[in-house]
């Protein structure tokens, strides 16, 4: 088993040699040799006791009956370590677990010596003060073959510096030794500690398995340069995304490649190995931050209960879906009408992806029909609300596509939803919908008003979750910055000073489905993401590493784009009663039946003009309609909506046109395309 050759003295390799051979005995042989040694251990004890209580005399040792009760003792050893399973190779030789068993053993062992020589009278074989001072010598020396053992073990055990690379570890906790036990534990680990950094100074004058802590992050560089090492592994599994960026901003200086470990809750049992070591990448440096989620809160609405994902097949529904499954739903529904992002997130949930499980369903939140017969035939009580248009240019070329989808999509579920009877409703908003200047953050905008509005007539709770951005997203900066890179650049960035925040998908969703759990009706959560994060400087990173020149572009911000996102609109205030990481603000209430007078077929500046005027429109329109429960069979229809008055003028945005009233939906509950000559306010989708 242990064929690498051992550097040293010829002591040191004959000692490696004997321990190879011994690992090499089964299992019957090496309880044998443990018997011998613990036997052995059990005379030298009594022995060294018998000679100190006659002050080392040379006669001291002739008594017969002393040897006589030597070979009891270890007879009675024998029989009590076989009695315990310490020679039934239950416990690992040297292993903290076999401790208890040798004191138990030794102590019982001692009593029955006692007990023999009290029997003998007078003259006695051995004085009483003899087993009871030799009991604890033999544990001594037993103790003391295992530690010397363990340090043979270890040696042996321990990489070869020659072909290991030397590695900092920064960190000195409880990750740093589990991570240091598994290095210097693995024989073949392509790694070698050879110091240890931490900014306490109270650990500066630490060893951990002899690797001794050098000083804090202001050491890196002396300290790399003094052991040539050249790699740093930040060894803090909960490190946030502002400790790795100036910890590697240090170790890149300086040549050395950052390393790091996954965070705790992403360990396999809590434990690091070697294969857990991973190089640091972009989401590590932007959005790794530590969410403290209460999983009885949020398994308070989930277990046991049917939940509908609308847009599950997209970077937060796909993940949505991975999370809750993990609650125990009664049934997980999840809605798309992208087949291939279904069939990937069936793939990521049971392994399979054959398409043919109830759970899958392929629809269009657009589809009226389809949205009614959904809710009708499976009545779902939880709806995760993360169907959309989220490409903010692209909406701002056809802004009306966010009416149809973003606007009348979610209005259709949220009536269906109320109309249903579901328990929990959570919408899923965007940081854009904060002082809004785009049909992006427009429409979500809006969608966050009608849900406060549909609250006050839901028997269940309905809220709005909004948060910035996600990394690892469909049309994320870094996923831009990567295809820009594959194609040999250069790097498009849009202003020197442009900003963003940035949040990992799974922290995301964790706080979203915590936050469901918190909000009271109308509300809209928004979530902590943290400091806003320079795109220039992700797009200098990423240029630092390539090994080619990659030149960075500045486009110049483009139509509906923000120099600084806000996370909190002009009147909001950030209240966090519940959740250090979810603020609570208060949404003004919107009346359907101003959004289904939005027209998407107008020219894009006149929609665009519509969805400013809506989004930022201050008077509340109170709610007269009464919403009731749809049935199979009655199709859907539109209420009638009341003629819209004329916008008010804006300095940039032309006014809307005063609409006419709505009627009834054509059968089939469909959004129509846009009729060639004189359209109808008949395409206007119906409300169940």
């Amino acid at each position: 088993m242990w064929r690498r050759r051992v550097d040293g003295t010829a002591d040191q390799r004959r000692t490696a040699h004997l321990a190879r051979r011994v690992l090499r005995l089964n299992l019957r042989q090496r309880v044998g040799l443990q018997i011998a040694l613990d036997s052995a251990a059990m005379v030298i004890g009594l022995t060294s006791a018998q000679l100190g209580r006659f002050d080392f005399a040379h006669d001291a040792l002739a008594d017969l009956g002393f040897w006589v009760i030597c070979a009891l003792a270890v007879c009675l050893l024998h029989f009590l370590g076989t009695a315990l399973h310490l020679y039934l190779g239950r416990y690992r030789f040297g292993g903290f677990e076999e401790v208890l068993g040798l004191l138990v053993a030794v102590l019982l062992t001692n009593v029955g010596v006692l007990v023999v020589i009290a029997a003998f009278g007078s003259p006695r074989p051995m004085p009483l003060s003899v087993p009871p001072l030799g009991g604890a010598v033999t544990l001594v020396v037993m103790f003391g073959v295992r530690y010397l053992w363990r340090l043979v073990e270890e040696q042996l055990r321990r990489p070869n510096r020659d072909s290991a690379e030397p590695v900092l570890i920064f960190g000195a906790g409880d990750g740093a030794e589990g991570v240091l036990t598994a290095m210097m534990r693995t024989q073949d680990s392509p790694y070698y500690p050879v110091a240890l950094l931490d900014d306490d100074p109270n650990l500066h004058n630490l060893r951990l398995l002899g690797v001794r802590v050098l000083g804090g992050r202001e050491s890196i560089g002396p300290v790399a340069a003094a052991t040539g090492a050249r790699t740093l592994l930040v060894a803090i599994p909960s490190a946030d995304a502002g400790l790795l960026r100036d910890i590697s901003r240090i170790a890149e200086s300086v040549g050395l490649t950052v390393k790091v470990l996954p965070k705790v809750g992403d360990l396999i049992d809590g434990r690091v190995g070697v294969g857990d070591i991973r190089d640091l990448d972009l989401a590590d440096l932007l959005g790794r931050r530590q969410v403290r989620t209460d999983m009885a809160a949020a398994a308070s609405y989930l277990v046991g209960r049917r939940v509908l994902v609308t847009g599950a097949g997209g970077s937060i529904g796909s993940e949505l879906c991975r999370q809750i499954a993990g609650y125990r739903p009664a049934e997980l529904i999840m809605l798309d009408r992208d087949e291939s992002a279904l069939r990937a997130v069936q793939l990521s949930l049971t392994g399979r992806a054959m398409l043919d499980d109830d759970a899958i369903v392929l629809g269009d939140i657009r589809d009226l029909d389809l949205v009614t017969t959904l809710f009708m035939e499976r009545r779902p009580q939880v709806v995760f609300h993360a169907a959309a248009l989220k490409h903010l240019p692209l909406l701002e070329r056809f802004p009306g596509e966010s009416v149809k989808t973003n606007v009348w999509g979610t209005l259709a579920i949220l009536r269906t939803a109320v109309a249903c009877g579901v328990e929990r409703l959570v919408n899923i908003s965007t940081d854009k919908a904060a002082n809004p200047v785009s049909a992006l953050g427009y429409s979500k905008r809006i969608t966050e008003r009608l849900t406060a509005h549909l609250a006050r007539e839901a028997s269940g709770t309905l809220v709005s979750v909004r948060f910035g951005n996600v990394l690892g997203s469909n049309g994320s900066v870094l996923t831009v910055f990567a295809g820009q890179l594959a194609a040999g650049g250069p790097i498009t960035v849009t202003h020197p000073d442009v900003t963003r925040y940035f949040m990992t998908i799974p922290e995301a969703v964790q706080l979203v489905l915590q936050a469901g759990a918190l909000g009271a009706p109308g509300e809209a959560l928004v979530l902590d993401m943290g400091e806003p994060v320079r795109i220039a400087d992700v797009a200098a990173r990423l240029a630092a590493r390539e090994k080619r020149p990659i030149e960075i572009v500045y486009t110049g911000l483009g139509r509906g784009e923000k120099l600084h996102e806000e996370l909190f609109g002009d009147g909001e205030t950030d209240q966090r009663p519940h959740h250090p990481l979810i603020s609570h603000v208060d949404v003004p209430s919107l009346d359907p039946t101003r959004a289904l007078a939005l027209d998407p077929w107008a020219p894009p500046e006149r929609v665009l003009a519509e969805l400013a005027a809506l989004a930022r429109e201050a008077v509340l329109v109170p709610a007269t309609a009464t919403v009731e429960a749809p049935t199979a069979a009655t199709a859907p229809t539109a209420p009638t909506a009341p003629a819209a008055p004329v916008l008010p003028a804006d300095p940039v945005l032309p006014p809307a046109p005063v609409l006419p009233a709505a009627s009834v939906l054509p059968a089939g509950g469909l959004i129509p395309r846009q009729p060639t000559a004189d359209r109808s306010d008949a395409a206007r989708p119906a409300t169940p």
